[in-house]
């Protein structure tokens, strides 16, 4: 159950995210800036958690001991993650962008065949936790039926594609360096986050071209970078580590990540001043709502079930 409500959590942390990068768009504020500003935040912020728990000599170590999975995926995991959401913002509005992003829920039941189990052989597809993905996905499509039937193709192109490269890579990311390290999630999100750095430098630079940022928009990445960049991805990161050996229930914990739509949708109309969703967008929502919990309901009963012991004392 805990690892269930520590993505809910993130999911609502994570719904910041989106409102926020719509706000600062409206603002005038440039992508960039969104999404280099978030991570150059978030490292000192993160820098401080590590050394108050004692841990930044184990994420230097690991760093300068075999620097290239860091590079790699953390660029995978953040990189390809931010930069397509925040460039997603600039034409799609936020409940669409958190809409589209939930084929994340298949995309990290799907990478399973690229991971290895303990005793060497691959990992398989969770197809049971899959078909309680099917159900919130399509609650999803409901929802943005109404407003696809207005969308023109390069709004599919800026506003849809991205995401759905952030949807493969966020998992991807998560999932090698879980495999890969032993650090704990603080550290290991600090170490991804100094992985990603040349991208944030470099997006950085490329803002100054187009001009300074606003006052508001540092405010506002500083404020991203608190909720979703460091508080929503301890909680997510946490919650797919108590579960990581279980394809099945990892897959559950992500699918909790579906109420960011919810949580967005409300953020939008709280902070934004958008409409009610039409009727076909709310039947979307009970949808969501209904697959996850079904997910949830799945998930504590493998959780429950006794282990049967045979009469050799082993697990059976």
């Amino acid at each position: 159950m805990r690892p269930l409500i520590l993505g809910v959590f993130a999911a609502l942390f994570f719904a910041s995210t989106f409102v926020l990068n719509e706000a600062m768009h409206i603002g005038g504020g440039h992508w960039a800036y969104s999404a280099s500003l978030r991570f150059l935040f978030m490292i000192p912020l993160l820098v401080l958690v590590v050394a108050m728990r004692g841990g930044l000599g184990r994420v230097r170590k690991a760093l300068a001991d075999d620097p290239v999975p860091w590079l790699v995926w953390g660029t995978v995991g953040f990189g390809l993650f931010y930069v397509p959401i925040c460039i997603a913002a600039v034409e799609a509005p936020p409940w669409l962008i958190a809409g589209t992003w939930q084929v994340t829920i298949l995309a990290g039941a799907l990478l399973s065949p690229l991971f290895k189990r303990a005793d060497g052989t691959r990992e398989q597809i969770p197809w049971t936790a899959l078909r309680f993905s099917g159900i919130i996905l399509f609650g999803v499509v409901l929802m943005q039926v109404e407003f696809l039937q207005t969308f023109e193709p390069r709004f599919l192109l800026i506003g849809v594609l991205p995401v759905l490269v952030a949807a493969f890579a966020y998992p991807l990311g998560n999932r090698k360096m879980m495999a890969h390290t032993d650090l704990d999630v603080f550290e290991r999100i600090l170490g991804m986050c100094v992985g990603s750095l040349p991208v944030w430098l470099l997006l950085f630079g490329y803002g100054l071209t187009t001009g300074t940022p606003s006052g508001a928009q540092v405010s506002q990445t500083l404020l991203v970078a608190l909720l979703s960049g460091v508080i929503a991805t301890v909680l997510f990161f946490k919650a797919t580590d108590l579960v990581k050996h279980d394809m099945g229930r990892l897959a559950t914990v992500e699918a909790t990540q579906a109420l960011e739509v919810l949580f967005a949708l409300v953020g939008e109309m709280l902070i934004l001043q958008a409409g009610l969703p039409s009727g076909l967008s709310l039947v979307g929502i009970g949808i969501v709502m209904i697959g996850v919990t079904l997910h949830s309901r799945a998930s504590l009963k493998v959780m429950e079930k006794p282990v049967a012991i045979d009469r050799y004392g082993k697990e059976g």
